[in-house]
């Protein structure tokens, strides 16, 4: 019997272990993937408190070595459900796990493009993050794939940046909003690009180039770097019946990180929020590891 089952490695989850451990509970940290979550794909963050720059692979070896010297213990298994009794019970694919309250970190994974290489061209030319690795492009080309508020939201942002913008949307007309398009119509280095979808990733170790194609033709443009902003999927399936999920899938909670299930809290890019970040997703883990004690602490 655990005080805390945290479900998600990811910075949310490790910082609510983190937390957890420090206010002397037993906790359970499950991971399906990888330790570390989405931020694991950046070859270089600059914007993690206290770290000039590292990767994002140096960041989740440094976070998942801080809670296994607090104690906490992790098991790599999927999470397929939870049964509520008088306690809960996680069922994984590896087993079942009690615990007193749950918290679930389960991160949101970015939409694909669905093409042969994109595993491979993220961190080499890939990105879904303006904010994380805009920086990287400044005097370069890049392209953005989408036409909604938040690839426009990186477009604006990178072409403070980039030498050339491209944006790439699959429809005849960007579906963001008005304000945004004008603003983005506006730049002189930013070329939209309307009814085209991209059809194949060129390069070797790093993406170079992409082939794009309408109703009429095929073109090639060469860039240096690709942001596919074309929705997030938050990983809350499994929890569905429990908790109180949005029209997009994302677990509602307020800036308490409590859900509608009592016991059961949320941290992270699951939850509905508007600005996902690492150092957002940090801060959710300790309010929602801390509401956890209080909440076993009340009992």
């Amino acid at each position: 019997m655990y005080d805390i089952i945290i479900i998600g490695g990811g910075p949310a989850g490790l910082t609510a272990a983190l937390y957890a451990k420090r206010a002397n509970k037993s906790v359970l940290v499950i991971e399906k993937a990888t330790f570390g979550g989405q931020i694991t794909f950046s070859p270089k963050v600059e914007n993690i408190p206290g770290f000039l720059s590292l990767s994002g692979n140096e960041f989740a070896e440094k976070l998942i070595e801080q809670v296994l010297e607090q104690g906490a213990e992790v098991e790599m298994a999927e999470v397929l459900s939870i049964k509520k009794g008088e306690n809960f019970t996680v069922v994984t694919d590896g087993g079942e796990f009690e615990g007193k309250t749950v918290i679930i970190a389960t991160g949101a994974k970015h939409r694909m493009l669905g093409l042969p290489r994109e595993e491979q061209f993220v961190g080499e030319g890939i990105s879904f993050c303006a904010v994380c690795d805009g920086a990287f492009y400044e005097g370069k080309t890049v392209a953005v794939i989408g036409g909604g508020n938040s690839a426009l939201q990186e477009a604006i942002l990178l072409s403070d940046l980039a030498k050339k913008v491209y944006v790439v949307q699959n429809l005849d007309y960007l579906t963001g909003e008005e304000k945004l398009a004008e603003q983005l119509k506006n730049k002189n280095n930013v070329e939209i690009i309307l009814g085209s979808v991209v059809t194949e990733l060129i390069g070797e170790s790093e993406l170079s180039a992409i082939k794009i194609k309408n109703e009429t033709a095929e073109s090639v443009l060469e860039i240096d770097g690709m942001f596919v902003a074309i929705g997030l999927i938050p990983q809350n399936e499994p929890f569905a019946e429990h908790i109180t999920l949005n029209a997009w899938g994302y677990a509602e909670a307020k800036e308490d990180c409590k859900t509608s299930a009592d016991g059961i809290f949320v941290a992270g890019d699951c939850r509905s929020k508007r600005i996902r970040q690492v150092a957002t997703a940090a801060a959710d883990g300790a309010v929602a590891a801390l509401a956890a004690c209080d909440y076993i602490d009340s009992k």
